[in-house]
């Protein structure tokens, strides 16, 4: 596919992206803004600017370390933080309030990329993990703006479409980056194999690791008056059908399960749903937006935006969600730094080394279905000790892969 081809499909698209996101507006306002800036007009910027792009919550979570390294590197630079979710927006507002920009990512169309970016005095340009837009990449690298992909990752799925539905258009716009820096080896790999120049390709490790893992100890201590002293099953960022495996597995196994159930689905606008879920099977479910003591609750929705690592911090066990689904499992470290025994199912490919590493550090335990996920809960919860051998490992290994973001820092000191 050649960039011209892949400009019209968007242009043709972009009346249906724009209608949906109307639709979404009649029910949430704020999808209103988001129009307004993903079609470009965002205002203009006249400060030297680091542009920072982070898809949602997940990715913006695991800058917050190399943005804030930034800020302290380079105090004369503004910087912008882009997101493409509403969820994502609230996560950077929440955290940095007006200290930092933040605006939507914009349609990724030529007319469009370059009026958002004639509006900025950008200096460089920071992609995150997998943002890989050709138009995008292209206007930036015509205007000689330094395009850094940084904590990159392309797992073999993304790898094998890449390759198989548009590998010159890959090669092209890989190649017109400054730099990408990989989180893990089998990423390097990928992109030097899909055509990127072997000497814009580095291997710096996972900002993930450097992250400040920081508890809300006054929303920890609120949860823990909630559910008093019973042990807790935190399953984090569950999408759908899993809490129907996990309800379901409970519930055959349920006099061996000695503890309360936290479940905090990964997209807010799901809470609802999981709620009926667990109320079609006459189980006793309590939403934490209410903050009642739950004694008699068997799962806990965690309902509330922001509260995960409070989640993590009371929790006894640790399941990680995306991977009993075919959603490749999610971020694994945040539990692992407050050294929780973690659990997860077999599709973890979007942090296959991670996963790996784990496993031969003795850090985790891979269960092959729901029924096997609870036969391990059972065990660790009746094994103090080897539920505690597992999160010491855990956060053992954790801290051993520290030292991403310096690397970072010094690589783009190169092009500030």
């Amino acid at each position: 596919m050649q960039r011209t081809l892949y400009s019209l499909i968007g242009y043709l698209l972009l009346p249906i992206m724009v209608l949906r996101l109307l639709l979404k507006s009649l029910k949430t306002p704020v999808y209103r803004h988001k129009i307004k800036q993903r079609l470009g007009f965002i205002g203009q910027i006249s400060s030297p600017t680091i542009w920072v792009h982070c898809v949602s919550v997940g990715e913006f979570r695991a800058a917050i370390i190399l943005i804030d390294q930034l800020a302290k590197h380079y105090p004369k630079y503004q910087i912008l933080i882009t997101t493409t979710t509403p969820t994502g927006n609230q996560a950077v507002q929440n955290h940095y309030k007006n200290k930092f920009l933040h605006c939507y990512f914009p349609f990724d169309l030529p007319l469009i990329v370059e009026h958002y970016i004639s509006q900025i005095n950008l200096k460089i340009c920071i992609l995150l993990e997998t943002e890989i837009w050709a138009n995008l990449i292209h206007t930036l690298y015509k205007k000689n703006i330094p395009t850094f992909l940084v904590n990159a990752r392309l797992s073999q799925r993304s790898f094998t479409k890449y390759q198989k539905f548009a590998p010159k258009l890959t090669q092209q716009t890989l190649n017109k980056l400054s730099l990408i820096a990989t989180q893990n080896h089998n990423s390097l790999k990928h992109f030097i194999a899909l055509g990127a120049n072997k000497n814009k390709v580095i291997n710096t490790g996972n900002i993930k690791f450097d992250q400040n893992i920081k508890v809300n100890k006054t929303t920890s201590k609120t949860l823990k008056t909630m559910i008093g002293n019973r042990k807790v099953v935190v399953f984090a960022s569950t999408h759908r059908d899993e809490e129907k495996q996990i309800i379901r597995a409970y519930l055959s196994q349920k006099p061996r399960i000695d503890a309360l159930l936290v479940i905090v689905p990964r997209h807010p606008q799901r809470f609802g749903e999981v709620y009926k879920l667990a109320q079609k099977h006459a189980i006793n479910i309590e939403k934490r937006s209410t903050n009642k003591i739950v004694k008699n609750c068997t799962i806990l929705l965690g309902d509330s935006m922001g509260e995960m690592m409070a989640y993590f911090d009371i929790a006894d066990i640790v399941f990680m969600g995306g991977s009993l689904s075919n959603n490749g499992g999610h971020n694994v470290l945040e539990p692992a730094a407050l050294s929780k025994p973690i659990l997860f199912g077999e599709n973890m490919f979007n942090f296959i080394e991670i996963s790996k590493d784990l496993l031969n550090h003795q850090a985790a335990i891979q269960v092959g279905g729901a029924s096997a996920l609870f036969a391990e809960i059972s065990t660790l919860l009746n094994n103090k000790q080897k539920a505690q051998t597992l999160g010491k490992n855990a956060n053992r290994y954790f801290q051993s892969k520290q030292g991403a973001v310096n690397s970072l820092i010094k690589q783009i000191g190169v092009f500030l």
